[in-house]
């Protein structure tokens, strides 16, 4: 695919409009194309980016995590029963996503750039910390873990398709993967967004359901989820929207009503009521000889 002419500005890769129409439009994910000195410059404007928007090193602690009942539904509860032997978390910054399924894990690796999410456990259960490398290249033989969490992580980074492509490498044969990932642009991520990295943006559906297929990736389990409204509501459940039963379901409903509206970004307000996430339970499938 032929790549858009850019121009630098102030010392910022920026592209013309007429060319940033496409990715606005969800027919190319921004950054998947980009060569490593631009890979390089995203990863260090987002290396701290997410932990200075929780506070200082100084002053940040561990915090009560909003996402236990949606994982628990979409995610953990979709998976086999029994251990998990080896376990990474891509980008789980203190671990928390963990802690529903901490009893069933032997061994806790994450993959993380800040160094203020660093600990020595999580729940009673030693965790490794790694620095990625901004390739995308994950410092680990094929096939050691059995299984990966990605949640919330992939519309961080701008080489998307080379992360689930060794997400899917590092799986052990019959492994599983959760990807949780907002499928809505996130706003114009050319200009300053309240609350929101420099560099972050949603990843076309379409275009991520794409990615999974081509990394090899099987589909056992695909939801929607995470509708505007529902977040709204917040207030009434007392910010706790996605550790909400009552509110899980209202959302899947919405989530249902409006399941046909793909925007990627919106260009009027109706095209705003849409699922804005999507999550995904993946396999490796076995080898022939396993089977």
């Amino acid at each position: 695919m032929e790549r858009p002419d850019r121009s630098s500005v102030g010392g910022e890769l920026r592209l013309r409009t007429d060319d940033f129409r496409r990715y606005l439009d969800g027919e190319a994910l921004y950054g998947d194309d980009f060569s490593l000195p631009e890979i390089e410059k995203w990863y260090q404007d987002e290396k701290e980016a997410y932990f200075r928007l929780l506070g200082t090193y100084e002053s940040a602690e561990p915090r009560t995590y909003g996402y236990h009942r949606l994982n628990w539904q979409y995610g953990f509860q979709q998976l086999p029963n029994g251990r998990f032997l080896n376990v990474l978390g891509v980008g789980s910054a203190w671990g928390a996503e963990f802690e529903p399924i901490l009893d069933r894990i032997d061994q806790l690796t994450i993959l993380e750039p800040s160094g203020g999410f660093v600990r020595d456990e999580i729940g009673g259960v030693p965790v490794r910390y790694i620095e990625p490398r901004p390739s995308g290249e994950f410092p680990f033989e094929e096939g050691v873990f059995d299984l990966i969490s990605c949640l919330g992580v992939l519309h961080h980074v701008p080489n998307v398709s080379k992360v689930v492509q060794e997400i899917s490498r590092c799986l052990t044969p019959g492994g599983h993967a959760l990807i949780r990932e907002p499928t809505i642009s996130m706003g114009d991520w050319r200009e300053s967004r309240p609350g929101l990295t420099t560099r972050e943006r949603g990843i076309p559906l379409d275009l991520l359901r794409g990615i999974i297929k081509a990394a090899g990736l099987e589909v056992t389990f695909e939801k929607r989820c995470m509708f505007q409204l529902t977040y709204n509501l917040a207030p009434f459940f007392h910010n706790a929207v996605w550790n909400s039963r009552p509110a899980l379901l209202l959302d899947r409903v919405f989530c249902s009503l409006f399941a046909s509206n793909l925007h990627y970004h919106p260009w009027n307000r109706l095209q705003t009521l849409r699922p804005i996430a999507v999550y995904f339970v993946l396999r490796r499938p076995p080898k022939a000889a396993d089977l």
